[in-house]
């Protein structure tokens, strides 16, 4: 199993047909990590009960907001999920960064896939221990009025930090940088795709932490970097600095 390939060409930003080279550069890389990194994950079950004021589990975390109780409606558990591609994802991506800033945009993006191919596996192997019940699709803090300030709550009953190494900066981003935290409903009924619903209306997709950042970032150098490749040949004659072309 690797990374969903048009999900990688959706975190570069790719619009219409995909160059070949570039699919084939991103099939490459998605392969390569698959092959040397596994993502991590934990989860567990917790009874919640339904409050005026939230989605209350048995830990003690509460969930605020209207979105958790749309998504946990008619459920009587939820399961708290973190998936992370740890620390060896993040040395690989700054190594590459001072080598090939293309050739990291692209494995940057097959990591964001990556880590939500992560979530999948768990999510399976979730739905096959609470089978015949049904799941809710999962969602997180950070998705519409779920709260990012809920991560510490979140880490906190999975033992996260020991368990995967997960640490959260200030401002509740997580190191390192492609985790995930989720949350997963549990019915005796099929529950609708609200998610999937709400991605479909609102065209929503929220990456976590930096992704959502480098958006920008990664339209640009990935286009940068197919420029630096085709012109290289021609930089000299034309005088371009080194910090256009690092060919020259």
């Amino acid at each position: 199993m690797r990374a969903d390939i048009d999900e990688i060409l959706r975190y570069l930003r790719v619009r219409g047909e995909t160059p070949a080279d570039l699919r084939e550069r991103v099939e490459r890389t998605a392969d390569e990590l698959a092959e040397t990194l596994r993502p991590q994950y934990v989860y567990r079950a917790f009874p919640l009960t339904h409050q005026p004021d939230g989605i209350l589990l048995s830990g003690g975390a509460m969930l605020p907001g209207a979105l958790a109780e749309k998504m946990l409606r008619g459920c009587d558990t939820a399961v708290l999920l973190c998936c992370t591609l740890g620390l060896d994802f993040e040395r690989r991506l700054r190594a590459l960064e001072r080598r090939d800033m293309g050739a990291a945009v692209i494995l940057d993006a097959c990591g964001s896939a990556w880590v939500e191919t992560g979530c999948d596996m768990a999510e399976a192997e979730i739905a096959e221990r609470f089978a015949p019940r049904f799941l809710t699709d999962r969602f997180s803090p950070g998705y519409g009025d779920l709260p990012l300030s809920l991560q510490p709550s979140v880490l906190a009953a999975l033992d996260a930090e020991r368990r995967l190494g997960i640490h959260l900066s200030g401002s509740f981003l997580m190191t390192p940088a492609k985790s995930v935290t989720a949350i997963l409903g549990v019915a005796d009924e099929p529950q609708p795709a609200r998610m999937r619903i709400l991605r479909d209306e609102t065209d929503l997709r929220i990456s976590k932490g930096r992704d959502e950042l480098c958006r920008l970032n990664r339209w640009i150098l990935i286009r940068l970097s197919f420029w630096t490749a085709r012109w290289a040949p021609f930089c000299k004659a034309a005088g371009s600095s080194p910090a256009v072309c690092r060919s020259c």
